[in-house]
């Protein structure tokens, strides 16, 4: 399909923006990701970080910038957000534990909407607690379909290994066990964008004793259920 606008520059400056969508990426990534050449990447690049559009993380890499936070909150309609709701708390009805979305941010993953369990023992991750992506099912989910370069990068000092990550990417989901927090299990599956890229993760989490050491076995199909749902209405809001 044909994504030309017309508009030379536009068109460019939106395949640097849709390159960065899979987290942090470094100006050669940025070539290779949009088949653009280097200096036209560079200058773009910069330009769109002079507008806040893009931003850049503590090693270089560029990053999608705080502005495009601003601008979908003006327009009132993260369709990520905007959909977690009633999805999460059917999740966490379903599961009886609490169901979370993160997204990547940097080295860091971001609750970006919660639906907690409501009474007894429970994982309480309140709106905008920001984790480790080094551990954690979340964290498996957001890295695992990432290229190879930020992948061997993602693994370094990681609780999970390469076959962790494997596994995640055979089956469509990831389980930790004790991983972010000790006596904390999680299942967690992939929310893809309109490009197909993955752009979040949904999770339950709650006590090992609840979920038990095969937490996937228990709560797999449920919660890459809410990730397909959520992928659809992404899908849907952008046609």
């Amino acid at each position: 399909m044909d994504n030309s606008s017309g508009v030379g520059v536009i068109d460019k400056a939106a395949q640097v923006l849709d390159a960065l969508e899979a987290g942090p990426t470094t100006l050669a990534q940025l070539v290779a990701a949009t088949g653009l050449a280097r200096p036209t990447v560079h200058r773009l690049a910069l330009a769109l970080v002079h507008h806040r559009l893009v931003s850049r993380d503590i090693q270089g890499r560029f990053v999608l910038g705080s502005r495009l936070v601003e601008l979908a909150s003006a327009a009132g309609e993260d369709r990520l957000i905007a959909s977690a709701g009633p999805v999460l708390m059917q999740l966490r009805d379903a599961t009886g534990e609490s169901a979370q979305i993160f997204r990547r941010q940097g080295g860091w993953r971001v609750c970006v909407a919660s639906a907690e369990r409501p009474i007894g023992l429970r994982d309480t991750i309140p709106v905008g607690t920001q984790l480790s992506m080094k551990a954690g099912s979340a964290a498996q989910v957001l890295l695992a379909w990432e290229d190879h370069d930020r992948l061997l990068e993602g693994l370094q000092s990681a609780r999970f290994t390469p076959t962790v990550l494997a596994g995640v990417r055979r089956r469509g989901w990831g389980q930790s066990l004790g991983e972010r927090e000790p006596g904390v299990a999680s299942v967690s599956a992939p929310v893809r964008g309109p490009s197909g890229r993955v752009i979040a993760a949904v999770s339950i989490s709650g006590p090992i004793e609840r979920l038990t050491r095969q937490p996937g076995r228990l709560h797999a199909e449920v919660v890459c259920n809410a990730g397909r749902i959520l992928t659809e209405a992404l899908r849907k809001n952008n046609d």
